[in-house]
Parts: C-alpha cells; sequence; structure tokens
C-alpha cells in the first residue's frame, strides 16, 4: 500500500463506497448459497427449465443475471422481487466489516461527501444504514436498477449516477470496492480505485487497482 497515494485519493473528491465488503458482509447470517438456492427454486416453481451450472449456483446476483437474459420479463421481475425481500432480511443479521463504519464517520468529520454504489437493492442498503446510525452520513445510495441486472457493476452506469446526484464530475469519485465488478466499473467510468482486498488472491486481481489495501482500517486511518 501506498500510504501517501491513498490520502491523496481519499481526499480527491466524493467516496464511492460499494457496500457488501467494504460496509458489511451482507450475507453473514443469511448465506448467500441459501439465497441462492431459494432463488433456483422459485424458478423451478415457475416452470423455468435450468441449466446444470445455474441448479448449482451459490450466488444469487449470478442467478438473478441468468433470469435477466430470459426472454419472458416476468421471471427476472419474480427474482428481482425475490432478492430484494431476502436482501431485506439478509441485513438485519449482516455483520458489520471492520473499520468500515469507521471509514464513513472519519470522512464525513472531514466533511468529504459519501455515497453508497452497490449491486445490492438500495432498500437494503438504505435499511442497513439506518439500522446502524449512519444514514445521515450517505447520501445518495444508487441500488442495482430494477429487474435489469446488465445495468448492475462493471457498467459504470451507477457511478455516473451517484456522480450525477452528488453534483460532481464522475472523474473527481473515488471508488472504493472489493470485487471484480468494482474494478471494472471504475476503469469503464475512468475514475480511481481503491481495491479492498478481503481475500488474498484479490491482492493480485487488483493489480489494475490506483491503490489496495487488505483492511478498511488503513482507509479509516487515513481519514481520521
Amino acid at each position: 500500500m501506498n500510504a501517501s497515494a491513498l490520502a491523496n485519493h481519499l481526499t480527491a473528491g466524493p467516496l464511492l463506497l460499494d457496500f457488501d465488503g467494504p460496509v458489511c458482509s451482507v450475507f453473514a447470517g443469511y448465506p448467500a448459497p441459501q439465497v441462492a438456492r431459494e432463488l433456483i427454486s422459485l424458478l423451478g416453481e415457475l416452470g423455468v427449465s435450468l441449466p446444470p451450472e445455474i441448479l448449482s449456483e451459490e450466488d444469487p446476483m449470478v442467478v438473478l443475471q441468468w433470469a435477466g437474459d430470459h426472454p419472458d420479463p416476468k421471471i427476472v421481475v419474480a427474482v428481482e422481487d425475490a432478492l430484494c425481500a431476502a436482501e431485506l432480511k439478509a441485513v438485519d443479521v449482516a455483520e458489520p466489516t471492520p473499520f468500515g463504519h469507521e471509514t464513513i464517520l472519519n470522512a464525513a468529520a472531514r466533511g468529504i461527501a459519501i455515497a453508497i454504489v452497490s449491486n445490492n437493492s438500495a432498500s437494503a442498503v438504505e435499511r442497513y444504514l439506518t439500522t446502524q446510525g449512519l444514514a445521515e452520513h450517505v447520501s445518495p445510495v444508487v441500488g442495482r436498477a430494477y429487474a435489469d441486472p446488465a445495468r448492475m457493476k462493471p457498467s459504470p452506469e451507477p457511478i455516473f449516477k451517484a456522480a450525477q446526484l452528488l453534483d460532481v464530475p464522475a472523474r473527481i469519485c473515488t471508488l472504493i470496492g472489493d470485487s471484480l465488478s468494482d474494478l471494472g466499473a471504475a476503469k469503464a467510468a475512468g475514475i480511481a480505485i481503491i481495491g479492498y482486498a478481503n481475500r488474498d488472491w484479490k491482492v493480485d486481481a487488483f493489480q489494475q487497482a490506483d491503490v489496495v489495501v487488505t483492511t478498511m482500517q488503513d482507509i479509516a486511518d487515513a481519514l481520521r
């Protein structure tokens, strides 16, 4: 980690935080594989024929993305609604990421604008922020587009939407994210990204990130 580069990116403009990872582990108490199985079961009940790779899928976002390619739009709507409901339950038992909340509070104390740019539903993110007493420090919250998974990150659209709502040029924002979809979205939008490598393999995977940290404490401390 380059401490000087980290500090420069954190103070260059608004911070856009991914939600699941940098802020909390959304599915810590309501595991993602369980949610994925429930979505797969729903698709079966709707009479949808599923390929083997989806029948064994453990990531609910992948199931949603697959449903988004179904020719019947009612299918993706059904999966979207079920996933939104599951996420609302999940955030009630989500596990805060160490120093994730401190990152938000420390940035707010310095007057740095903070937004959430997430592939989770905005309603789930807002519920978590409200429950944890963080909502007043974070605005806007840009969640995934309803029943249109093609517009999720790595599409840059959520980043551009957040910048528009913040009334700033996207280029001055910095994204903090823990996934390759975050990296892709940041690069597509032409903004800086701080890669939160919360798994060992991500250190190498985030080589194209502007800065890589392995703990949110580095970011929280730099903002203190």
